[in-house]
């Protein structure tokens, strides 16, 4: 429950005055003894259940539907409002919580303890060298980064993206926030795949930090049809994937197969960036 703080110097008896008072209650007090004890500088008072409740739902945590019987009970307020004021001592400010309440609600439950996730906020800082704002970002754009684990998830994973080449992994991009939460085994399939279809470790090494995207695609789903369709219906080469790895990048159905097929239909053989990269007005217009 939240404490609010009102000034002494506010009221119209000063503090002499409040002391003479004093011993002019006790009638064997002397005026050269000091009173038993020493009047704060503040007087504090309790914020209104109903007040929290009020503030708890500008920010989104506490919604205007929500049933009185389904409102949190004031020892449950005070826990929640512990873990409101933890995260905005790390940078969040009131603009971010109705999206972290939404993603996240266990944040905000009366059994959470904001201790917890604080590792995590220090791996930001000191080992991706995210500034607070930059922190701040990337959990917004993947929350589940505050329930994983350092030593045995998070650290592991910005080690080997490095050594894979990756950089800038503080910059707060939705595809960083993911990638710095996902796990190695999941990382190493994609590798594994790379490798399987005829690439050295250097080169898939290369194209991982070139196209780190290529992490969160499905290599049944994905990458494996791309490169069957690459090899065996368009008859292209692996150096023709080396020199321009972003065809995994691409759609098959929507960008691959139609405009493959378009230029099979004039037999025109072009380069697979400029397949590829040109947008479809252009592409088009010049192959009509």
């Amino acid at each position: 429950m939240q404490l609010h703080s009102l000034s002494l110097s506010s009221l119209s008896l000063p503090l002499n005055s409040f002391s003479s008072s004093v011993s002019s209650i006790n009638p064997h007090s002397s005026s050269s003894s000091p009173p038993t004890f020493t009047p704060s500088r503040f007087i504090k008072f309790r914020t209104s259940h109903r007040e929290n409740l009020r503030y708890l739902k500008t920010l989104g945590i506490v919604t205007a539907d929500d049933k009185p019987k389904n409102l949190p009970l004031p020892d449950d307020v005070e826990r929640i409002l512990a873990a409101v004021d933890f995260l905005k001592s790390k940078g969040f400010s009131n603009a971010d919580f109705p999206r972290l309440a939404f993603l996240s609600p266990n944040l905000f439950s009366p059994g959470f303890d904001p201790a917890g996730i604080a590792p995590v906020f220090d791996f930001l800082a000191s080992d991706v060298a995210a500034l607070p704002e930059e922190s701040c970002r990337l959990i917004l754009r993947c929350p589940a980064l505050l329930f994983s684990n350092v030593e045995y998830c998070l650290r592991p994973t910005l080690d080997y993206l490095r050594k894979l080449g990756l950089e800038r992994l503080n910059s707060p991009t939705t595809l960083n926030a993911h990638l710095l939460n996902t796990r190695v085994e999941k990382l190493q399939k994609k590798m594994k795949f790379l490798r399987s279809i005829g690439l050295s470790y250097d080169e898939s090494a290369r194209i991982c930090a070139r196209i780190p995207a290529i992490f969160g695609y499905s290599v049944e789903d994905n990458l494996r049809p791309k490169y069957e369709y690459l090899v065996w219906e368009m008859e292209r080469s692996l150096d023709e994937l080396k020199r321009f790895p972003q065809y995994f990048a691409f759609s098959l159905k929507k960008r691959i197969v139609p405009r493959h097929l378009h230029l099979k239909q004039r037999n025109v053989r072009i380069p697979l960036n400029r397949m590829l990269l040109w947008g479809d007005q252009k592409f088009y217009a010049k192959w009509k």
